[in-house]
């Protein structure tokens, strides 16, 4: 496990588009996202700093439901990360009830095209799919009960309300991903 920050990718950014697998063998397209917001989270089954934030990022999605979208996607090589494997993220979709689509970036090319770096990586982007928010779910992202800032969810709010988001975007840190 080598510690890593997301990479602070240029606010205003367009959505690199994407044409995935998720875990029932759909596949799934930018354009298949048509909330104000959409929140696009690079993730994996086996790195402790995603599975830390889990739950979190599940409870977002359903407090969002139908005003922000949100799509997880696995881009580890699973040859050397077997439990990142469709077969596994299938398993842990149900298993959790995941209220968003888990998609399988087998190429590792939509990982780089997102500039992508670590698990978990978070981009918010508004209705014209640019780049909002890039940075880490809250500040704690070890102790759920100690957090005191919900930074995603206030860059969600401020978004959807037409706001700017007025803090100090911090890169969003775990695992690197698993490059090939």
């Amino acid at each position: 496990m080598a510690l890593t920050e997301s990479t602070m990718v240029e606010l205003g950014s367009p959505a690199p588009d994407f044409n995935l697998p998720d875990t029932n063998g759909n596949h799934i397209s930018l354009n298949n996202f048509k909330s104000e917001t959409l929140v696009v989270i690079f993730t994996c089954n086996h790195c402790p700093y995603a599975k830390a934030v889990e739950d979190r990022l599940i409870t977002l999605g359903n407090d969002f439901k139908g005003k922000t979208d949100f799509v997880l996607i696995s881009s580890n090589d699973v040859a050397n990360y077997p439990e990142d494997s469709p077969a596994k993220m299938a398993e842990k979709h149900k298993s959790k009830g995941y209220p968003f689509p888990y998609l399988f970036d087998e190429t590792q090319e939509v990982a780089k095209e997102y500039s992508a770096v670590c698990t978990p990586d978070i981009f918010l982007y508004n209705k014209k799919r640019n780049l909002e928010y890039r940075g880490r779910l809250d500040d704690n992202w070890q102790q759920p009960h100690n957090v005191t800032r919900e930074e995603l969810r206030m860059a969600i709010d401020s978004v959807l309300s037409g706001n700017e988001i007025d803090f100090k975007q911090v890169p969003s840190m775990g695992c690197n991903i698993k490059w090939k």
